[in-house]
């Protein structure tokens, strides 16, 4: 069911977007229409949570956020211009030396290679996706995890396909091949896809999301406006940066605890690896934030503030995809939204403060089972602090269902703690 987000006992409020520029928009995958002939003369750039120990990625936890403010346009910084494409598989391979590798890579042993050796390593691990459907046709990138081509990519990409669509895949060695979708999930946009009739492919190696450190280097590697086997380089701008692309069809806010960098990433590039300097995939390129229209109205491109999907948040859900089974997620059971100061109405100039305040709680989940009432105010969950609504969903999507948590709040001024076991949407349509 769809849940009012707003708190019956305070004045309905406007939905709240804090920090949003007035250009952040979505971007989408990119669109196969010719470039204007400028943008083919101009060279492009060459170069640019939780505790986590007792889960491996666990980016598929969620609020319940059907009709949140939270999920209404709050984005964090903006990061709402976004472009996504996922893969999908119809049967995982049952074979370990055909899957990607696992490694957990700590920060002292990050940036042990060059960019020239990255490249070299991952481009054949790398893919452009051709996505054509009923609602017009675009690309964007995708690694393969498999040698029998598994492939992962967003979401958003693969949507564009439809139900009738079709997708293609473009290897690094100049071959393609027919793709088929193995299963998606638009609350984290991942998607896996299968390339039809292809063996012996070079698998990426996961690494560890969790290892990074500011300004620790990373590479790109994707089809920026449908040019495929590009690489850009940068460093990671931050970590758990909560970024906020909208929601799905039930209202369910897409929020994740972002890598930011300033790696080059523009549309097209979106379900590409981001990777660390010995080459581990560390995040899924996902959204960059925009200043508004590219030149002469074109789509909007990097201006060095890119988004990735943390892997080690996303890995439980793609590993359900390959599995075909429905990917689950951690649900708290309460509706959020932002903490006004003042009269509690939206205005403008008004002081937003830290901390997402509760407007409805869910029958028989485990926020009302640990005694949360709406008005409370949720300040930190375990040694996170939480700065507002989308702070709350991203971080309680970096968790698993039956994960323990520590909840702290205020309540009429009074600070409290509560610890809780996070529930699962695997019985609701709601997160």
């Amino acid at each position: 069911m769809t849940e009012n987000p707003h708190d019956p006992q305070q004045p309905e409020q406007p939905p709240y977007q804090p920090g949003q520029p007035h250009h952040t928009q979505p971007l989408a995958p990119y669109q196969q229409h010719p470039l204007p002939p400028v943008a083919y003369q101009r060279p492009l750039p060459a170069q640019p949570v939780p505790d986590r120990k007792q889960r491996r990625g666990a980016f598929a936890a969620s609020v319940i956020a059907a009709s949140l403010l939270v999920g209404a346009g709050a984005g964090v910084g903006g990061a709402a211009g976004w472009s996504a494409l996922q893969d999908d598989s119809s049967s995982a391979s049952s074979s370990p030396s055909s899957a990607s590798p696992v490694v957990d890579t700590p920060a002292a042993q990050s940036g042990n290679g060059s960019v020239e050796q990255v490249a070299q390593n991952l481009l054949p691990s790398v893919v452009k996706i051709d996505v054509s459907g009923p609602g017009g046709a675009g690309s964007g990138s995708g690694f393969i995890v498999t040698s029998d081509g598994q492939i992962v990519t967003n979401n958003h990409v693969v949507e564009l396909a439809g139900q009738s669509g079709e997708l293609r895949v473009s290897f690094n060695d100049g071959t393609h091949a027919k793709a088929t979708v193995v299963g998606t999930d638009p609350l984290t946009d991942t998607a896996v896809i299968q390339a039809e009739g292809v063996s012996g492919l070079t698998p990426v190696t996961i690494g560890s999301s969790d290892s990074l450190q500011v300004g620790q280097s990373v590479v790109a590697i994707g089809s920026p406006f449908g040019l495929d086997a590009t690489v850009t380089t940068g460093i990671v701008s931050a970590l758990k940066r909560p970024v906020n692309v909208g929601s799905d069809g039930q209202g369910n806010s897409t929020v994740y605890p972002a890598v930011q960098t300033d790696a080059a990433i523009n549309p097209g590039n979106s379900g590409g690896p981001l990777v660390d300097m010995n080459g581990h995939v560390v995040g899924i390129n996902a959204s960059i934030q925009t200043s508004g229209q590219g030149q002469m109205g074109g789509e909007p491109g990097s201006i060095g503030l890119g988004f990735a999907i943390p892997i080690d948040e996303v890995m439980p859900v793609i590993e359900q995809l390959e599995k075909g089974e429905t990917p689950t997620h951690a649900r708290l059971g309460i509706s959020v939204q932002n903490v006004v100061s003042g009269s509690g109405q939206q205005s403008p100039g008004a002081i937003v403060e830290d901390g997402a305040r509760i407007s409805d709680v869910s029958n028989g989940s485990a926020a009302e089972g640990a005694g949360l009432r709406n008005g409370d105010v949720i300040t930190k969950i375990d040694d996170t602090l939480i700065t507002d609504a989308d702070s709350l969903v991203a971080t309680i999507r970096s968790y698993r269902p039956g994960d323990q948590v520590t909840v702290t709040y205020t309540r009429d001024g009074d600070q409290k703690t509560v610890t809780l076991k996070l529930d699962s949407d695997a019985s609701t349509t709601n997160s």
